[in-house]
């Protein structure tokens, strides 16, 4: 499935990644995901990304399709 690269909320796109599990757990997946990626974190970190941010930016969904596949 081609997802759009668009601004997704970090639930919604950790439920592009894990639809079949809770969301809490899916979030805390793509958290530990971006923990074990150190190139993502960098890639994220250049675009102002925050662990507290609630939406990710196109240029962010982008990164995660990039260095994660696409969903």
């Amino acid at each position: 499935m081609m997802s759009r690269i668009q601004t997704y909320s970090k639930s919604q796109l950790a439920a592009l990644y894990l639809p079949n599990i809770q969301s809490a757990s899916a979030r805390r997946t793509l958290r530990s995901w971006i923990a074990k990626n150190p190139e993502l974190q960098e890639a994220l970190a250049r675009t102002g990304y925050s662990e507290k941010a609630i939406l990710l930016t196109p240029a962010q969904v982008g990164l995660f399709f990039k260095f994660l596949g696409e969903p």
